[in-house]
């Protein structure tokens, strides 16, 4: 087998890894930011906890570093609480190095356009023609204003998705009333300048500003074609992870409105159960797939914890957040199997792999 190259953290030379020994309990509510640990601003420092503090499978551990470097993975980390149990790298990747995360960047863009509504720059019930103009879409204008922000956040915008990523006017073809169809679309990217031209300020200025800085994050919005796409380190997307776990506040500084938050972790619209503002969404009775209008029954991922939400990119960028198992997991690296747009097999096999952890 190929040598495993990570770099995992110990405490008194047990390896760390984090997740909730209590399988059975299931809060009613997020968890308060009592005992949570935040790490610092402007340090690499990040306290970590063992597998033995938490009663967790030691044995386990190896089967799943296996795996994951099997499945072509980059990066993997465990949060329980905002500590780190597990931070593992693989295949040449450091803690400093770099990753794409695709459409589970999605996410950020739902936070600062929470964070512009509360500051007064807009309100997601508007149409994105009020702050961006009309003809933004080669669809009618009638049907184009019909259009509003919630319907981008909640991707019921009633625009074509089978077209491709290009957000070109040309490309953002009427197929039926916002609010009427649910179909997984590029066009998201549009709140990015809607949250400009409210704002008056540069997107990824306002992002540094209200969002990247005040937790610490590393990281950049590189241009891919007509779009940006977020590249930071892991810790930089644990960071971001641990945020939306502490309902949005940072220690004592809430960053994202929590109402706000609390409507995008939870199911957006009556087309797709499992999807809520950018987040998909576990345990609920159905869910759809990009590019597919087919409804699936059952849980987006049946091993996963009911409450559990998650970010989903492309070939498999994870960000797993479950408030009663008090997880925030990441993974990047290449796709674990054939290129995916967001769920693959590979989520509920590598939650096997965890439950064996933490059970």
């Amino acid at each position: 087998m190929k040598l495993l190259r990570f770099f995992l953290l110990f405490v008194c030379t047990t390896a760390v890894i984090s997740c909730s020994s209590d399988n059975n309990s299931e809060p009613d509510e997020s968890p308060s930011n009592e005992g949570i640990y935040f790490p610092p601003l402007t340090s690499d420092t990040w306290d970590s906890k063992s597998l033995n503090e938490l009663n967790w499978d030691e044995t386990q551990l190896q089967p799943l570093l296996d795996y994951l470097e099997v499945k072509n993975s980059k990066s993997f980390m465990i949060l329980h609480d905002g500590k780190i149990i597990v931070e593992a790298y693989f295949d040449g990747h450091t803690n400093t190095t770099p990753w794409y995360w695709a459409s589970a960047g999605k996410t950020l863009t739902t936070a600062i356009t929470g964070i512009a509504e509360n500051e007064g720059f807009l309100n997601i019930t508007d149409k994105v023609s009020d702050y961006i103009g009309t003809g933004w879409t080669s669809a009618p204008i009638e049907k184009e204003n019909l259009i509003t922000c919630k319907n981008l956040l909640s991707m019921d915008s009633g625009l074509d998705d089978s077209i491709g990523d290009n957000v070109s006017p040309a490309n953002l073809q009427y197929v039926a009333d916002a609010g009427d169809r649910w179909a997984y679309h590029n066009v998201y990217v549009k709140l990015q300048d809607v949250v400009a031209s409210a704002s008056n300020q540069n997107w990824s200025s306002y992002f540094n500003t209200k969002l990247k800085d005040k937790i610490g994050m590393t990281g950049a919005w590189i241009q891919n074609g007509d779009f940006s796409v977020y590249w930071s380190t892991t810790r930089s997307m644990a960071r971001f992870g641990l945020l939306v776990y502490a309902n949005g506040k940072w220690e004592n500084d809430q960053i994202i409105p929590s109402n706000y938050l609390n409507d995008a972790v939870n199911t957006s619209q009556n087309l797709n159960e499992a999807y809520g503002y950018m987040w998909w969404l576990n345990g609920k009775n159905s869910f759809k797939l990009p590019q597919s209008q087919i409804e699936f029954n059952g849980k987006l991922i049946q091993d996963a914890p009911s409450d559990m939400y998650c970010a989903l990119g492309k070939n498999d960028q994870k960000v797993y957040i479950s408030p009663s198992k008090k997880l925030v997991i990441i993974r990047m690296g290449y796709s674990a199997d054939a290129e995916n747009f967001a769920l693959s097999d590979f989520d509920n096999q590598l939650w096997i792999k965890i439950n064996a952890i933490i059970n």
